[in-house]
């Protein structure tokens, strides 16, 4: 598969770091001593030649990498109700960057493919393209799979846990839907934006949503349905249109948590 995040510069920085041998230095030989050592020395170097490994003499330092910088696609924006901050990038592999890349797919244009296994989250572009998300996937994302459609979109949305949810984290009740769920906010559990995921006119309680934990991206989580950065969800929103179909592959490791 192809990538192109438009970052070409970026990753040749990173991909293998370069090596310097440190020199010994003021190394001298004397009397009996030096030509005894020197023979021990030859022997050695005789020796080791039929080895598959050699021990180093010198030690060897390694240079490494310079880190990355942040892309302009996870700045900070205060352009929205909240403030969002820029992405920590280093709590996240970079393969889960938003980027383009080939994705031959039979779907039609404008369908989202969530692969729930891989962690990655497909808009189909067409031509064989896709933007493709990196996803944190929680215990409610792996209990639906199957085909439906983005029945409706929010930004900044009120959060109401399931009750089979506050069941579990009984701390969540003042959250709960008879409760009238849980303000807009930085601490939202929903983010920035939330798509809601409908089938044959039923809601699945299924959620594509926004998240400021950088660190559960490419992670399976505890609780949630999938979220995305907030920076990537609040992309994929401007994307999206309701009525998109959806495709969700399941994670066969994760059949235990199936609604059947």
């Amino acid at each position: 598969m192809t990538e192109n995040n438009g970052l070409s510069g970026l990753a040749g920085r990173g991909e293998s770091p370069n090596y310097e041998t440190a020199k010994p230095r003021g190394i001298s030989f004397s009397g009996t001593l030096a030509r005894r050592s020197f023979l021990v020395g030859a022997t050695a170097l005789l020796v080791s030649g039929c080895a598959t490994a050699t021990t180093p003499r010198y030690e060897v330092a390694a240079k490494l990498a310079p880190e990355l910088p942040v892309p302009p696609m996870y700045h900070a924006v205060s352009s929205e109700p909240f403030p969002i901050p820029e992405v920590d990038i280093s709590q996240f592999d970079a393969t889960f960057w938003r980027q383009d890349v080939d994705y031959p797919t039979t779907e039609k244009v404008g369908t989202l493919i969530v692969d729930t296994p891989g962690k990655y989250l497909y808009h189909v572009l067409g031509s064989g393209r896709a933007t493709r998300y990196g996803i944190g996937v929680g215990r409610e994302g792996f209990a639906w799979s199957g085909r439906a459609i983005v029945a409706y979109r929010r930004k900044w949305p009120r959060w109401t846990p399931p009750d089979s949810m506050v069941a579990r984290q009984p701390e969540l009740d003042p959250y709960s839907i008879a409760n009238g769920g849980m303000d807009p906010g930085p601490q939202n559990p929903l983010g920035a934006r939330a798509h809601y995921i409908h089938k044959d006119g039923v809601d699945t309680l299924y959620r594509i949503h926004g998240t400021h934990e950088a660190f559960s991206i490419g992670k399976a989580v505890s609780s949630g349905c999938i979220r995305l950065l907030n920076q990537d969800v609040m992309h994929l929103y401007d994307q999206v249109r309701d009525g998109s179909e959806i495709v969700v592959i399941p994670d066969p490791s994760m059949s235990h948590l199936a609604v059947v």
